[in-house]
Formats: structure tokens, C-alpha cells, sequence
């Protein structure tokens, strides 16, 4: 069960990353803030909210110790933060001045290592505030990166669809294309799983990306043969981009958020679905495991943050897992099929009375409050309601449509209705970028200043766009 126990409504504009401390939870925003509160009870700390980047906040981080928080922007700038009064102790400027998309501190608090839109990989000393090593990817902006437990090696993704594996010294050890359209988070779980056969210990990995998909990987990092990537499955409950992916403490569960506007928890050991979570009304760009106690933090472009609090029993028997979910139709399901579906939305009390009654998927969705009251006789009004909402979400996911990212505007990252080309020759949404250059003249990809503020019409990406929403309508 997961129980949502609280929300942060304080940020004025998209939730774009939350992180943990062992006493704290961190937010940041295109808001340009950086919100820090207590977890004792949600409140904000006094020195909260942290200002000082000048454009959008797209990721924060704790130090191993949580005296020490690391924030990245749009501005091309990383900071560093105390956390006991909120002083700002560095700013880090990314070589080339472009968006930092991604920080991370190594686990020793060494190195702090952000990417940036141009590709560009920094390793800073955080002891000398010292740029120490730096690198760059090819192709694409760098969206992902996370660092192995020992801090032996870290891992990128980028916007091209590849996975890097560097060591610490930022040699490159190795690529793989993970995701067709794009890597947008990647995550290494701090629990290795060993390989009885071999006596080899790996690492966990997952990886999320613009296809749908979450992929998990086994990572093998030893002097006598170097480095190992090993595919192991792929989990497929959602039917849009996922944005965010993040390992559990203990590493035996996984959650993902996406544009569906769901939350999924899953069990790493068999990939079953535990929970989904659909109380965000807007894309859902981060999700974190809080350290040493049992909460979720799930942030969207609803500009709110949810906590849950985790009832870390065991999973009801019989739960589907997201590959069966996802490859038969819910129209074809068998009554073992909606028993597990039930499961995972946390109805598993209705799972005796669904069998019951041969509610197979294609009853399912036909039922209605009407029936839901007359013939299966559940009494409580909320308790229908609740139902028909799941069954109401089931049904937006068989119409649901990935939009190809190049139909959406980098700004708002919603279809575009009036595609303009800014001077940076990217194309926006005009209303977008008209509010973006009405406060700033820079490029909201690349930061670099705009030559002019003229907007040509895109008609042909506004032809590309009508002539897919046509196919979408058939």
C-alpha cells in the first residue's frame, strides 16, 4: 500500500527534481528556486526558498553526509548550498556556459559531476571548488547520470539514446545505445546482486527513456575485464515517455513517473507492479525513494510534490507483471488478468467479488456505476467511485499516444498549436517563447544570447503536426 500523506504546493512553476537527506527533502522548479523542508513534518526550513540561479532549477542533490546540497540551471551554473543555514558556498560555472541538465555528488563527496545540453561532462573537486576532469558525449545533450556505490565509475545518458560508462578518471569505458529516442534518467541501485555461477557481484542499473521504456541492466566492473553491460529485461507499464526512474534504498523496488501522469512502483527481483499512483494531473518529471525511512517523493509539472508513506508488506499473490500487462489487450484479459490488475491498483479486496461474478477484461471495461451498484452490489459510493476511476484510467491507456518529441515545444513540453523559429533555430510554441524573450533575451536550449527576437512561422512542422493528429483521429 502506498497512502499519500502530504503535499508541497509551494513552487509557482514545474517540479522538475526532489531529493533526499537522511532529514530533509529538497525541490527545485523552473521557478528558479530551490524549497528544502524538514521531514519530521513537511515544514520548510527558514533559509527556504534558495535563490539565486537566474533561469530554471532542473535538478538538486545531498551530499552523502546532507550538510552539503548541489543545485543545476539553465543560468550554465551548478551551486553549492549549506544545508544548516542555506548559505551558498560555490558557483560552479559549466565550461561553455550551457544548460546544466544533471548533478550528482560521488559517494565519497569527492567530485561533484554535472552535465550539460552541449553533451559536456564536469567533474568538480567539491573540496578546491576546481574544475578536475571534464569530457563530452557525442551527439545530443547529456539528460542522465549516476555513480556506482564505490565511486569506481558513473554512468550518463544522453538525449541520443546512449549510456556511457566512465571511470572516475573520466576515461570512457564504455556505450551503448539503451533507448531509441532518448535517455531521460538512469539510476544504479546501492545493493549489488551476485552471480553464483561466476562469483561475480553486479550492479543494478535502470534506465528510462523517451520510449516508454525502463530497462534494467547488470553492470560488471572489474581490473582483470574491465567493464561489463548486460542487459537484463525491459518493464513496459507505461504508455508514455518516462521521465524518472529511481531505486529504493534496499534496492528491491523501483518507481518510475512519466507523461501518462502515473507513478509506477515495481518489485526489481521479478519487475511485478506493485502500486501505481495517478494523483498527479500533469506529467510527472522526478520520483525519489526517501533514504532511511518508508516514503516516496513524486514531483510534476502540476507544480506540486506528493509524499506517500510505503506499507512495505508483501505484494497480494498473483499480481501481473507489466510485460503481461502491456502485451495483452485489456479486452482480451482473463479473469486471473483483472484479478492482478485489481491487485496493483491497491483493490485487491474486490478480487473475490470480480471472480465471482466472471468479470474478465472485457467486462470489465464495460462496467458502470450502475452496475457497480446493482449487480455487484459494492454498497459504498466511494468505494464505486474509486473503481471507476481506475477503470477510467485503464481506458485512457488504450487510446494513449506518445506525441514524437520534435512535435513538442522545449518550453512547455506540450504539443504545439503555432510552431515559430526563434534565431537559435529551434522551434517553439509562440506564446511560449514570446513570454520566454518578453523577460530574457537568451536561448531557452542553449542559453547563449538571442541575435534578435524575431519568430518565423514553422509551417512546416504545423503541417507535420496536423497531418499526425489526422492519423491519431482514424
Amino acid at each position: 500500500m502506498a497512502t499519500l500523506i502530504h503535499t508541497l504546493s509551494d513552487h509557482s512553476d514545474d517540479v522538475n527534481y526532489c531529493a533526499f537527506s537522511s532529514s530533509c527533502l529538497a525541490t527545485c522548479s523552473l521557478d528558479k528556486t530551490i524549497r528544502v523542508y524538514s521531514l519530521s513534518d513537511f515544514a520548510e526550513l527558514p533559509y527556504s526558498p534558495l535563490e539565486g540561479h537566474t533561469y530554471a532549477v532542473h535538478c538538486c542533490c545531498f551530499s552523502p553526509s546532507g550538510l552539503v546540497l548541489a543545485s543545476c540551471s539553465t543560468d550554465g551554473t551548478s551551486a553549492l548550498w549549506d544545508t544548516r543555514d542555506g548559505r551558498r558556498l560555490a558557483v560552479l560555472q559549466q565550461p561553455g556556459a550551457s544548460p546544466v541538465r544533471v548533478c550528482r555528488f560521488s559517494p565519497q563527496a569527492t567530485y561533484l559531476l554535472a552535465g550539460a545540453a552541449d553533451g559536456s561532462v564536469v567533474l568538480w573537486d567539491v573540496q578546491s571548488m576546481k574544475l578536475y576532469r571534464s569530457g563530452k558525449v557525442k551527439g545530443g545533450s547529456l539528460m542522465a547520470c549516476a555513480f556506482s556505490p564505490n565511486g569506481n565509475f558513473f554512468v550518463t545518458g544522453s538525449s541520443s539514446g546512449d549510456l556511457t560508462l566512465w571511470d572516475d578518471k573520466m576515461r570512457c569505458l564504455y556505450n551503448e545505445k539503451a533507448h531509441d529516442l532518448g535517455v531521460t534518467c538512469c539510476d544504479i541501485s546501492s545493493r549489488p546482486v551476485s552471480d553464483s555461477e561466476n562469483g561475480f557481484k553486479y550492479f543494478q542499473m535502470a534506465s528510462c527513456g523517451q520510449d516508454n521504456h525502463i530497462k534494467l541492466w547488470l553492470i560488471l566492473f572489474a581490473d582483470f575485464i574491465g567493464v561489463q553491460l548486460k542487459y537484463k529485461c525491459t518493464l513496459n507499464g507505461h504508455s508514455a515517455p518516462v521521465l524518472a526512474c529511481a531505486f529504493s534504498c534496499d534496492g528491491q523496488m523501483i518507481v518510475s513517473g512519466s507523461v501518462d501522469k502515473c507513478v509506477i512502483i515495481y518489485e526489481t527481483s521479478t519487475g511485478n507492479t506493485l502500486h501505481t499512483l495517478s494523483q498527479h494531473t500533469r506529467y510527472v518529471t522526478t520520483c525519489a525513494f526517501a533514504p532511511r525511512s518508508p516514503l516516496l517523493a513524486t514531483g510534476s509539472m502540476d507544480k506540486t510534490v506528493h509524499i506517500w508513506q510505503l506499507d512495505l508488506k508483501q505484494p497480494c499473490a498473483g499480481q501481473c507483471t507489466v510485460e503481461n500487462e502491456s502485451k495483452v489487450a485489456i479486452e482480451d484479459w482473463s479473469e486471473d488478468d483483472v484479478s492482478a490488475w485489481l491487485c496493483a491498483q491497491d483493490l485487491a479486496d474486490f478480487v473475490g467479488l470480480f471472480k465471482m461474478n466472471n468479470i474478465d477484461g472485457k467486462e470489465l471495461l464495460n462496467l458502470t456505476k450502475e452496475s457497480l451498484a446493482n449487480e455487484l452490489k459494492i454498497e459504498s459510493l466511494g468505494l464505486r467511485s474509486k473503481v471507476l476511476q481506475k477503470i477510467e484510467e485503464l481506458r485512457m491507456t488504450m487510446t494513449a499516444v506518445s506525441v514524437p518529441d520534435e512535435f513538442l515545444c522545449p518550453i512547455t513540453r506540450e504539443l504545439m498549436k503555432d510552431p515559430v523559429i526563434a534565431t537559435d533555430g529551434y522551434s517553439y510554441e509562440r506564446e511560449a517563447m514570446e513570454n520566454w524573450i518578453s523577460n530574457r533575451r537568451s536561448s531557452p536550449m542553449t542559453n547563449l544570447p538571442l541575435h534578435s527576437l524575431m519568430l518565423t512561422p514553422n509551417r512546416t512542422l504545423k503541417m507535420a503536426i496536423s497531418r499526425w493528429l489526422e492519423t491519431q483521429q482514424k
